[in-house]
């Protein structure tokens, strides 16, 4: 499937399903997905950052945001990369991640 089916969307949706342990609040509410990137061959880059650059849930959340993204139709892989500049903070909050 050509990757412009794949729709922001849809994968906001999947990732919305995806708490932050210690908050109880979702990971696209919180701002920590910094963003969103579709290449042609269905491939689904997500850049993203935790709480704290030593959450000890780093690698369930990441975990976890590949497992949603996989699971969408059209989607042939995901790379999730972690990354902590900038550093989040409550500002970020409701802050959508960009293209």
């Amino acid at each position: 499937m050509p990757a412009h089916k794949i729709s922001r969307s849809a994968i906001l949706a999947a990732l919305r399903g995806i708490e932050d342990p210690e908050l109880g609040t979702d990971i696209v509410e919180l701002g920590l997905i910094y963003a969103i990137g579709i290449s042609e061959d269905g491939t689904v880059r997500i850049e993203m950052t935790t709480t704290t650059r030593f959450c000890p849930a780093s690698a369930f959340i990441a975990e976890a945001v590949k497992a949603r993204t996989d699971a969408i139709d059209g989607v042939s892989a995901t790379v999730v990369e972690m990354v902590y500049d900038p550093a989040w903070s409550p500002e970020m909050m409701g802050r959508l991640p960009r293209e």
